[in-house]
C-alpha cells in the first residue's frame, strides 16, 4: 500500500511510504517527519474492515410476577384515589407472601377508598385465582397500614393544598432520566422492547386460553447483536431468547418450548432480526409449577430497569407505582422521556437523554442536561435551549401538562406491567411528541 503525505509546515519533509498490511486491516491515515535525519512517527491508525458489533440484553417480568402485581396494586390505590380527588396525595407500597398481601403507606384524599377490594379486584384480574398458581385473590389475607402524609412534607411541597400550580415544590430531592433511541418506531431499545413484548404476549396466550398450560408468573429476556453507527444503535440480529414461564403440572417441557415458539416468540420478533443462529432458553430450569406470591416475596418498584429503559440510557432510582404527581420520581422521568423523545422524533438527534434534578420543596429543576451521544444534528447546547423553552420542569406544571392528575379507568394500573415508555396509548401522555424546530 503506498501514500504519499503532505507536510503540514514548511520545516517538516515528508515522504512517500509503502506498507503492506495483513488483512483485515488497512491505513486509515498515517503521517511520518524527517528532520535532521530524524524520522518521527506522527500518527498511524488502523482500520477493521469487519463490522464491529456488540451484544446487549435487556429482560421483563409478567404481570404475574410478585413484585409487579404489588406495582399494579399500589398504581391500582392511586387510579382510585385520583378518580375520586385528583389533589389525592398518595404514596402506596404493596409487599407480598404466600397467601398475603399487604398495602401500607401514607395517602391524604378525600377519596373513599376501598383497599380490601382493590387487592382482591387486582389479583384476580392478574389471574390468581387459586392457591394453586400461587395466590387465591379471594381467600387471601389483606392487610392495610396508611397514614396521612407527614404535615411537614404537605406544607413543603404544596402548603396544604394552598400553593397555585407553578409554585408547587419537588415532593422530594432526586434525579430522573429520559432516553430515546432511533433504532425502533418505538423510540425505545429494541432489547426492551421485545423482552416486554414477549412478556405481554405471554399473557395475552395465556388468558385467551391460546395456550392453556399457561400460569401468571414468567420472565423474559432478549439479547440484541448491535453495531455503533457513529453514536447510533443499529440492530443487527436477536441473539438469545430466553424465557421462563410458570405452567400447569403436567405439561412436558417439549410442548412448552413449540408452544413458546409458535404462539409467543413468532408473532412478536420480526423476522429480519432471526436467523438460524439464534439461541432459545425456554425453561431452561426445569419445572416452574411454583410461582406468584408463593414462590417468592414481592415489593412494589423493584422492576424499575423494566419499568423503563431495560439498562440502556440511566436511571436515578426512583420507583414509580403509587406515587402521585407531586413525586418527582414519577413525573420528572415522565416528562424527560417526553423530551428525549421529542428531540429523536424531530430529527435533531439519532439517540438522546435527558437529566432533570430537584430539591424537597422547589419547584424550579436544580438542572437539566442533555447527550445526544454525538448524534446531533445541531451542538448539544442548542438542542438544550430547545427542550428548556418547550418544557416546563415544574412539578405541578408537568402533572397540568401530561394530564397527571387523571386517574381511574386503569390508567396508572396499565403503565404498572409492561412499562411505561413506548406505549401507544392515549392514556400515556408523555409519549406525545413535540416537534422541535432549531431557530434560524
Amino acid at each position: 500500500m503506498n501514500t504519499t503525505l503532505q507536510s503540514p509546515h514548511p520545516s517538516l519533509s515528508f515522504f512517500q511510504v509503502s506498507l503492506i498490511l495483513p488483512p483485515p486491516l488497512s491505513l486509515s491515515h498515517s503521517q511520518f517527519s524527517c528532520r535532521n535525519g530524524e524520522v518521527i512517527l506522527i500518527i498511524l491508525f488502523f482500520r477493521s474492515l469487519e463490522m464491529e458489533t456488540f451484544l446487549f440484553t435487556s429482560e421483563s417480568v409478567n404481570e404475574g410476577h410478585p413484585d409487579k402485581l404489588c406495582d399494579q396494586v399500589s398504581d391500582a390505590v392511586l387510579d382510585a384515589c385520583l378518580e375520586q380527588d385528583p389533589e389525592s396525595k398518595v404514596a402506596c407500597e404493596t409487599c407480598t407472601k404466600t397467601n398475603m398481601v399487604m398495602v401500607l403507606g401514607e395517602i391524604t384524599t378525600k377519596a373513599k377508598v376501598d383497599y380490601e377490594k382493590i387487592v382482591r379486584d387486582t389479583c384476580r384480574g392478574i389471574g390468581f385465582t387459586s392457591a394453586d398458581v400461587g395466590l387465591d385473590a379471594d381467600n387471601c389475607k389483606v392487610l392495610v397500614n396508611i397514614e396521612k402524609q407527614s404535615p411537614e412534607i404537605a406544607e413543603g411541597v404544596h402548603g396544604h393544598l394552598t400553593k397555585k400550580p407553578e409554585e408547587i415544590g419537588a415532593g422530594d430531592q432526586g434525579h430522573m432520566f429520559g432516553y430515546a433511541t432511533d433504532e425502533t418506531p418505538e423510540f425505545m431499545p429494541l432489547t426492551h422492547v421485545l423482552a416486554t413484548k414477549i412478556g405481554a404476549k405471554l399473557t395475552e396466550v395465556r388468558k385467551n386460553k391460546t395456550v392453556p398450560w399457561l400460569r401468571p408468573d414468567g420472565k423474559t429476556q432478549v439479547t440484541v447483536e448491535y453495531k455503533n453507527e457513529n453514536g447510533a444503535m443499529v440492530p443487527i440480529r436477536v441473539h438469545t431468547i430466553l424465557i421462563s414461564t410458570q405452567h400447569d403440572e403436567n405439561v412436558t417441557n417439549e410442548q412448552i418450548a413449540a408452544d413458546l415458539k409458535e404462539h409467543v416468540i413468532k408473532p412478536v420478533v420480526p423476522a429480519q432480526f432471526i436467523d438460524d443462529k439464534i439461541i432459545y432458553h425456554l425453561n431452561p430450569s426445569g419445572r416452574f409449577v411454583i410461582g406468584g406470591p408463593h414462590g417468592d416475596a414481592g415489593l412494589t418498584g423493584r422492576k424499575i430497569i423494566i419499568d423503563t429503559y431495560g439498562g440502556w440510557g440511566a436511571h436515578g432510582g426512583g420507583a414509580f407505582s403509587g406515587k402521585d404527581p407531586t413525586k418527582v420520581d414519577r413525573s420528572g422521568a415522565y416528562i424527560v422521556r417526553q423530551a428525549a423523545k421529542s428531540v429523536v422524533a424531530s430529527g435533531l438527534a439519532r439517540r438522546c437523554i435527558v437529566q432533570v434534578s430537584y430539591a424537597i420543596g422547589v419547584p424550579e429543576p436544580l438542572s437539566v442536561f442533555v447527550d445526544t451521544y454525538k448524534t446531533g444534528k445541531i451542538p448539544d447546547k442548542d438542542i438544550l435551549v430547545l427542550i428548556k423553552e418547550n418544557f416546563d420542569f415544574r412539578p405541578g406544571m408537568i402533572a397540568i401538562d401530561l394530564d397527571l392528575k387523571r386517574g381511574g379507568n386503569l390508567r396508572y394500573q396499565k403503565t404498572a406491567a409492561y412499562g411505561h415508555f413506548g406505549r401507544d396509548d392515549p392514556d400515556f401522555t408523555w409519549e406525545t411528541v413535540k416537534i422541535l424546530k432549531p431557530k434560524a
